[in-house]
């Protein structure tokens, strides 16, 4: 048995990275799940491997009502319910704070914030009529401390932890649960957008990486999406059935303090 059999997940940012992750282990675990992402070629790919009787894709743009309320329709109606949500979908930006133009800060409050807001607002109503279930949201390590050059999205993410625990609260009695997962450095390519560009050398990018999270990381290396995705499979199942409203933190130690050896 599956720790999530019977299960309808919607999982944002599904195409790559952490949510891809998350999908392939949800699915493994018995679920059901809609993967939401605006990357549509890598998505549609995605649910084409696990296959249609436990995955379909939608374009799902987290900054739009029109694109959630779609998104909650085509789940309910390939799998007939939903009872889970990880709002995984986020975006970052490196910029010194006074530097910071305005609109790139207000892009990152709407993917992080606005985009997690929608989610629950939206889903939690569904979650109720199928009788209760989880919302996990992606919140950040920067969500418990703070960090230079990444303003805009460690106010997101404390905004995120506010959501994630005024919402625990208001939705208790409807028997949702609703926690965050808090990742430090996870190698995706959000963390390391040069992986991305196809005039960087990928082997020497993939070094200073490797490098830079030895050092800072008492774990003395970089995170995986995998293990987040297990993080987010416990909080989305009948093992963390007593938790709600709570911080994740899987860092590596990061926060625990700086190692400098």
């Amino acid at each position: 048995m599956g720790k999530l059999d019977g299960r309808v997940v919607i999982v944002t940012g599904a195409a790559r990275g952490q949510g891809e992750q998350e999908a392939r282990l949800f699915v493994a675990e018995g679920a059901r799940v809609l993967l939401g992402d605006v990357l549509d070629g890598q998505g549609e790919a995605l649910a084409a491997e696990l296959g249609e009787d436990v995955a379909r894709y939608v374009h799902l743009d987290v900054t739009r009502e029109d694109d959630w309320e779609a998104a909650a329709v085509a789940a309910k109606d390939a799998f007939g319910k939903i009872d889970g949500l990880v709002n995984n979908a986020g975006i970052l930006r490196f910029n010194e704070l006074v530097s910071t133009p305005l609109a790139e800060f207000q892009q990152v409050v709407q993917v992080n914030q606005v985009g997690c807001f929608l989610g629950i607002r939206t889903v939690a109503p569904e979650i109720e009529a199928a009788g209760g279930g989880t919302i996990v949201n992606t919140a950040s390590y920067t969500a418990l401390t703070g960090m230079a050059f990444v303003g805009a999205y460690a106010a997101t993410k404390h905004a995120v932890l506010g959501l994630t625990r005024v919402a625990a609260v208001e939705l208790a009695a409807r028997k949702i649960r609703v926690n965050a997962v808090c990742p430090g450095a996870v190698d995706t390519p959000m963390t390391n957008p040069a992986a991305l560009d196809p005039a960087a050398d990928p082997a020497e990018s993939k070094r200073a990486v490797d490098e830079l999270y030895r050092k800072v990381v008492p774990l003395g290396r970089i995170g995986q999406p995998a293990e987040v995705a297990r993080l987010a499979l416990f909080l989305s199942c009948e093992d963390s059935s007593y938790i709600t409203g709570q911080p994740f933190v899987v860092d590596g130690g990061w926060l625990a303090g700086v190692s400098v050896i």
